[in-house]
């Protein structure tokens, strides 16, 4: 009887994670995508003064401190500039994404740990539309010639 309730919770477990997994690994090659074009646009200031790593690797926080979420990869308007990060929505079960301008958010530097401040609530981020995890590979966009 034992041997039977755990493999039971254990085969509830395997599925919960199959559930999940289609997602992460959507959000993975997203993240893992946004990191290799932020590595080839280099140290180029991509928004906020900030290079596209510098902007991935933030977190973006409330104006009390608590986490917003998570920045997933940043978005470009058509002239190519960082308007919008794509920020998947913190406790979110399942995830959840928004879209978030960059337009009104501050720069937290603490040591060499840099943050993204929002004066939106976790309220704010629930009300939002939800977005969609990109299909497309992002490209950086660079204005130094080679």
């Amino acid at each position: 009887m034992k041997s039977t309730l755990v493999l039971l919770a254990g085969a509830t477990a395997l599925l919960a994670a199959c559930n999940n997994s289609s997602t992460d690994r959507a959000e993975d090659k997203v993240e893992d995508a946004a990191e290799a074009a932020a590595t080839a646009a280099g140290p180029e200031t991509a928004a906020l003064g900030l290079t596209e790593l510098q902007i991935l690797d933030a977190d973006l926080l409330g104006t009390d401190g608590t986490a917003r979420g998570d920045i997933v990869t940043v978005l470009r308007a058509p002239d190519g500039r960082v308007d919008r990060l794509l920020v998947e929505v913190e406790n979110s079960d399942p995830d959840r994404y928004v879209e978030i301008p960059v337009q009104g958010l501050v720069v937290l530097t603490r040591g060499d740990s840099t943050d993204l401040v929002t004066t939106r609530s976790a309220a704010d981020f629930d009300a939002m539309p939800a977005a969609t995890l990109p299909t497309a590979t992002p490209t950086p966009t660079s204005t130094a010639t080679p």
